[in-house]
Formats: structure tokens, C-alpha cells, sequence
């Protein structure tokens, strides 16, 4: 481990043998420039004792201030390799970094990223199955999972079936990662397809899986954030690059309507972690021949930087009482739009909400202290870098809120047995319309 000290950043590395050689000289020249531009990386170490290697999770934390958080700064991540053998996004993501510290002070567009935003870059969720990838395939290897022979990608609790899995090292440190920030973007990249998927990868009646597609109440956010990724890039917005792929209308789809999975990571986050997530499939071949890496770069760089603009959009702000000292664990979500797990206000007394322009009422609920509406106009916050900031003031509060945390538990369970009493009426009312029509 490695410890360097930079200005006012710290720097914490965990460098645990890597063989690539290219990833490794990347890596090197990344530090070389971090040391000189005050960047920071932070750690997410494996619990201890571990059946696996005990390599650490590594996080690159960009930002004009990135070793803690900052009021109005919203927090963003970019997470790849949570199969070992889909390489791709890796690849991509220590690139990214590489252009964003090159590029800082001197392209206006990174420039007014970094300082606007806290970027959180995770280029690998599995590095066990990273070097345990030995055949270079690109349709399937035994990297795919962990050391324990687990797929990380069904490996988080579920908002609609208990799942029964052992939650994972990595796994865990990534939910306690979600928990002690206040992420409010990110996506998660993968390899096999080119095509961006949004939320719900699971679903029941109550979100639309009869008809096929499990639909959140921000379903219109998703479809911009899939298409923000599609459009900006060469080709995935053609749908059909992949042969042996189904084609997606502006290459992107709803998870449940490409295939259904359990205990996926963009359903957790946007339940459970107030932050929505994609997943992005980045190439075709899981592991391509390294001579194609310049051209991934090339396809999805402005890709990248657009969707991170992303984090910008909607309304954010504190919630404060009349002393002006902010209020944790308020619930703030626009109507509408009310969340399963409600959305509410972290230590700081902020709130997130993304939103597409448009008019807007937000609730404010505090405990015992009742609500307030406030309608809003949403302007486009992406071209300026900025959501719209509106504060909401209590002129009195009764009591605190403890701990206001939802259960990791299915939330949607309860919709599904309604939805399963519900259903034979309506058979029955469509028996009966049947036979109206046929004997009218």
C-alpha cells in the first residue's frame, strides 16, 4: 500500500498483482499525474478473515474537493468488471481517468465537471475473477464470478423476492460504500452486448411484468439517461450492432424486457441507495483483443462525459430549520413520484432529486412537523452544470427523526399478493365480456 500526500489530498492506493501490463503502466502514469493535480483515491477494503485473495476494491474520487463530501456537490460513480471477464469497461474507466486529470484547467467541459461534481470511479468489482480469467472468451469464462463462485450481479438484496444468497465481500463493501454516500448517479458497465439498460431488472404485477416491462415511477428519467448513453455513442443508439443480439430500438431497454434477474445492482441503488443506476454493455465480445481497446475509448468517450453531466439534473437542496440548521431524514419527492423506500434528506439536510424540465410539485415531510409543497420549474440542469437549488425552511420542528433507513427486505411483496387477488376478477370480468360479445 502506498500512502501520498498531495496538497491537501490524500492519495491511498491498493496495487494488488496486477498482470496486465498495460492496465499496470496506465495505472502508474494515472498516479504520477494525481500526485501533481490533487486528486484522491479511497479504499474499500474486503472484511477480514476472507476466503478470497483479500485483494481491495480501489476508488478514484475526482473533484475540486474530493476527499469528503461538499454541500451541493452531488456524488457520482462509474463502476466496472463486476464479472471478471468483461473486461471492456476496466479498460475504459482507467482511460477515463487518465483524460480527466489531462484535460482538467484546460477543456471548459471537464473543467466545469470536476468542479461541479464528485466523481467516484471503481474500474474493477472483481478482481478475482479479473485475473482468474486466463481464457481470453467472448461469450463466457469462469471470471465472470468471484472467488467463490458467485455473480456478484445477483448477489444484492431484491425489492421483489427473497433471493436467499449469502451476501458477498465485495458485494457488502460496495452497500456500505451506496450507504455512506449520497450518491445520486451512476452506471454500472458490462461486456456480451452493446446496449444501455435501466431499472427494473425484476418486477411483478404491481410494476407492469404482465405486460412484460417493469416500470418505476421515473421511468421517463431512465429512458433519457439510457438514451443520454446511447445517442453519444458511435453506434450503440443503431440497436443492432450484435448479430446474435435481439435489436433495441435506439439501443437501449427496460432490464425486465431483455431478460428478468434477481438481486441485480441497479435495482438496489435505485431502492435502497437513492441513486439511479444503468448498466451499460459496452461490446459485443466480453474480452476483445487488446489492439480493439483505442477504438472502445474512441466510441464511448463522449459517451462517458455526457452522462456524468447527467448528475445535474433536477431540483436539489436542504431541507433547514428557522435557525438555518439542516434537517436529516426529511422525506422530499416530488408527487407523483413517491419511491417504495422514501427519498430523504442525508446528514447535511440535502436532498437529490433527478428530473427532467418540467413543472414540478415537491412534498417536504418532516416528522411532526407536517409537509410543504412548493411547485417548481425545472429548467435543463446538464447545460449549466447545475440542478435548480431551492431550500425548504421548517419554522418548526417537533422532533427529530432517528434512524430512518428502509428494510432490506422485498417492499414489493405486498403489492404482489393484492396483484394476485385481484386477478380473478379480472378474468371474470373478461370471461363475462367474452360472452357478452359472442352472444349479444
Amino acid at each position: 500500500m502506498y500512502l501520498y500526500f498531495c496538497c491537501s489530498a490524500i492519495l491511498w492506493v491498493e496495487l494488488l498483482q496486477i498482470s496486465n501490463a498495460s492496465c499496470f503502466s496506465l495505472t502508474f502514469i494515472i498516479l504520477g499525474r494525481l500526485v501533481k493535480k490533487s486528486f484522491s483515491f479511497d479504499t474499500l477494503n474486503f472484511f477480514s478473515p476472507s476466503p478470497l485473495k483479500g485483494r481491495d476494491l480501489w476508488v478514484l474520487v475526482l473533484g475540486r474537493f474530493p476527499t469528503q463530501h461538499t454541500i451541493g456537490i452531488p456524488e457520482f460513480k462509474y463502476i466496472a468488471n463486476m464479472h471478471g471477464d468483461e473486461t471492456v469497461g476496466r479498460e475504459l474507466l482507467l482511460h477515463l481517468i487518465d483524460f480527466l486529470v489531462t484535460n482538467d484547467k484546460s477543456d471548459p467541459v471537464v473543467t466545469r465537471l470536476i468542479n461541479s461534481t464528485r466523481i467516484h470511479i471503481m474500474p474493477s468489482m472483481n478482481p478475482d475473477g479479473f485475473e482468474a480469467t486466463t481464457t481470453h472468451d467472448c461469450y463466457y469464462s469462469e471470471g465472470r464470478f468471484n472467488k467463490n463462485g458467485e455473480d456478484l450481479n445477483r448477489n444484492f438484496p431484491d425489492v421483489f423476492n427473497s433471493n436467499n444468497v449469502t451476501i458477498q465481500p465485495e458485494t457488502q463493501a460496495v452497500i456500505n460504500w451506496i450507504q455512506n454516500e449520497t450518491f445520486v448517479l451512476s452506471a454500472n458497465l458490462h461486456g456480451g452486448a452493446l446496449i444501455a439498460s435501466y431499472t427494473f431488472d425484476n418486477g411483478n404485477p404491481a410494476t407492469g411484468s404482465l405486460q412484460g416491462y417493469s416500470r418505476s415511477r421515473d421511468d421517463d428519467v431512465f429512458i433519457h439517461l439510457a438514451k443520454t448513453y446511447s445517442s453519444n455513442h458511435a453506434s450503440m443508439y443503431k440497436g443492432n450492432e450484435c448479430g446474435n443480439k435481439p435489436v433495441f430500438p435506439y439501443g437501449i431497454t427496460n432490464g425486465y424486457a431483455w431478460y428478468q434477474l434477481q438481486g441485480g445492482m441497479q435495482d438496489y441503488n435505485y431502492i435502497w441507495g437513492q441513486c439511479f443506476e444503468i448498466t451499460l454493455e459496452l461490446s459485443c465480445c466480453k474480452y476483445p483483443p487488446a489492439s480493439q481497446l483505442q477504438d472502445f475509448w474512441n466510441d464511448n468517450k463522449a459517451a462517458l462525459i455526457e452522462y456524468i453531466k447527467q448528475v445535474h439534473l433536477g431540483v436539489k437542496g436542504q431541507v433547514l430549520d428557522r435557525h438555518g440548521q439542516p434537517i436529516p431524514n426529511v422525506i422530499v419527492e416530488a408527487k407523483g413520484r413517491e419511491h417504495i423506500c422514501p427519498y430523504r434528506t442525508n446528514q447535511h439536510g440535502e436532498y437529490y432529486l433527478l428530473l427532467l424540465p418540467g413543472s414540478y410539485v415537491l412534498n417536504a415531510t418532516a416528522p411532526g412537523s407536517g409537509s410543504i409543497l412548493k411547485t417548481l420549474l425545472v429548467p435543463n440542469g446538464p447545460e449549466n452544470f447545475s440542478a435548480l437549488k431551492y431550500d425548504f425552511v421548517f419554522s418548526e420542528i417537533s422532533t427529530l427523526a432517528g434512524d430512518a433507513s428502509c428494510p432490506t427486505k422485498p417492499l414489493y411483496q405486498d403489492f404482489e399478493s393484492i396483484s394476485a387477488a385481484v386477478k380473478p376478477t379480472l378474468h371474470f370480468l373478461a370471461l363475462m365480456t367474452v360472452l357478452y360479445t359472442v352472444f349479444k
